[in-house]
């Protein structure tokens, strides 16, 4: 739960300006919880009216809206003697580099992509409200420490919007290759060695379009908008394609499978769910000495269902076993971690399974690592 504000934020007045009424209604709930004040106005030109009669100490400015949009209501409040130095906060579902640089532009001081976390936005509003008493001499701080936050959202920004272009453009070819595998495998007449590279092929490619997934899942994490749509799933069956997906790769690598199932079915994201167990046994796989075997086995525990992948490596050292969950890193010896541009399965794997609300951790396999995870039915 988000701190009270301190005393000499207590009475502050808070203008919502926003066309949607659930959005209005959503921060005046949060905020007046907290202990500030609110006023609200339906769009662009009665927000500029409402500030001038009431003379808010925050604004929080939605972009969009009919008429007289979020811009043009900030640089008329920016034109009020009264609206030079209050602080104004605009909120948008519109989560691009142009968007957060016009509000800049336009005099905002913060900037908070929507679906609006209530936490996050008493934070925003605590900060603008203590920032809005610096005094001058700190100003000059202020503006530089501001100037780094803003470089630093738009970097993000662009982060995200060259990874939408990267996943797109890659998905075409990459499927496009898995196409053209399957079609040379119909191929009676082929010699059985173009058979089995274009097994190979085949197989790569549905390894990159898993990473490639895995990279626009993690996107969507980071905005808070992976959900997992649960259904009942035939965890027999699911496993059993995971381990003939994985099959050349593990027969290159002298890797042999066993499963322990000891339940059937669970009830899960099966998409995520699959993708997440790929992600585990190919990383089993990797670790495994040739001749040893890579082990995924499944059971019931109280009200979730547990899954275990194993392996018969060298194991992770207990003091680095979150670490691994991080993106680009990826498991090395048992006394350290090495960082590659691969590193995304696991990171991806955290994220799938605390979309179901359930967790995944590490046990040591005296020898090797087990990778658990536990999924609420």
């Amino acid at each position: 739960m988000a701190e009270k504000p301190e005393a000499g934020e207590l009475g502050a007045t808070i203008l919502v300006v926003d066309d949607n009424e659930a959005n209005r209604l959503l921060a005046r709930d949060t905020l007046e919880s907290e202990g500030y004040a609110v006023i609200d106005a339906d769009g662009g030109a009665r927000g500029v009216e409402a500030f001038a009669e009431r003379l808010p100490d925050c604004v929080l400015l939605d972009v969009r809206m009919p008429g007289m949009d979020g811009f043009a209501a900030c640089e008329k409040i920016r034109a009020l003697p009264a609206g030079r130095e209050t602080p104004i906060i605009f909120l948008t579902a519109l989560r691009d580099v142009d968007t957060f640089d016009r509000a800049l532009q336009v005099g905002g001081d913060d900037f908070l992509a929507k679906p609006v976390r209530p936490a996050e936005l008493v934070v925003r509003v605590k900060s603008a409200l203590k920032l809005r008493r610096l005094s001058s001499e700190l100003q000059e701080h202020y503006s530089l420490l501001k100037q780094q936050r803003d470089d630093l959202m738009r970097l993000q920004l662009q982060k995200e919007r060259l990874i939408a272009f990267v996943i797109h453009d890659l998905k075409t070819p990459v499927n496009n290759m898995d196409l053209h595998a399957q079609i040379l495998l119909r191929d009676k007449s082929l010699p059985d060695g173009v058979k089995e590279a274009a097994s190979e092929i085949r197989a790569e490619a549905r390894h990159l379009n898993r990473l490639i997934m895995n990279l626009l899942d993690l996107s969507k994490g980071d905005e808070g908008k992976l959900t997992a749509a649960r259904r009942d799933v035939d965890l027999r069956a699911l496993v059993t394609d995971v381990l003939a997906e994985l099959a050349l790769y593990a027969h290159g690598c002298q890797v042999t499978f066993h499963t322990a199932l000891e339940v059937d079915r669970i009830v899960a994201d099966e998409d995520l769910l699959r993708r997440s167990l790929a992600n585990l046994v190919e990383n089993a796989i990797r670790h495994a000495p040739p001749g040893s075997a890579v082990t995924v086995a499944g059971r019931r525990d109280g009200d979730a269902i547990e899954l275990r992948v194993s392996d018969g490596g060298g194991g992770i050292a207990p003091e680095l076993r979150e670490k691994i969950f991080d993106p680009f890193v990826q498991a090395g010896a048992k006394t350290s971690v090495s960082r590659s541009g691969r590193g995304l399965g696991l990171a991806f794997c955290r994220l799938a399974v605390s979309a179901h609300g359930g967790r995944i951790w590490i046990e040591d396999g005296n020898p090797g690592a087990v990778f658990c995870v536990s999924i609420p039915q």
